[in-house]
């Protein structure tokens, strides 16, 4: 999750998807995810306050400030680089999962309220972002209470 003053996905050289301030997520679906890990994790990101007060402390959430989300689905989060020098991608959910529980974490982000453009799924996407802070979270569903 990083806090962006903007960001856009590109597919074939042609914007599919744009915002301005809000948060880009890199969202990695894993074997272990399901509809209700998906949920836990969009909720936990609609209220997570990672945009500055007027005091510049970090205490407003994506609602407070109008900020939008931008989704991009990326299998190579779950990359196991232990052994050799070619990652290993046994830990992401098949393909056919991944892109159903990544549209369904979308969906429940917008349940609150949160305005989501989405990258595409299965596809080359270039993907340009000014990163505020920069502030960057990992979020990992299996450490999240």
């Amino acid at each position: 999750m990083q806090r962006v003053k903007g960001a856009s996905v590109s597919v074939e050289g042609k914007e599919i998807a744009s915002i301005g301030k809000g948060a880009l997520l890199l969202a990695g679906i894993g074997k272990d995810d399901d509809p209700g890990s998906v949920l836990n994790m969009a909720l936990k990101i609609s209220k997570m306050r990672i945009f500055e007060d007027e005091n510049g402390r970090m205490n407003l959430d994506l609602k407070q400030v109008k900020g939008k989300v931008l989704s991009v689905p990326q299998f190579t989060l779950f990359a196991d680089t232990k052994k050799g020098n070619r990652p290993g991608f046994d830990d992401a959910a098949e393909p056919g999962v991944a892109e159903n529980l990544w549209k369904k974490f979308n969906e429940f982000l917008r349940q609150e309220d949160i305005a989501v453009e989405e990258g595409a799924f299965g596809l080359h996407m270039d993907v340009k972002l000014i990163n505020d802070g920069p502030v960057t979270f990992v979020l990992d569903q299996s450490k999240e209470g």
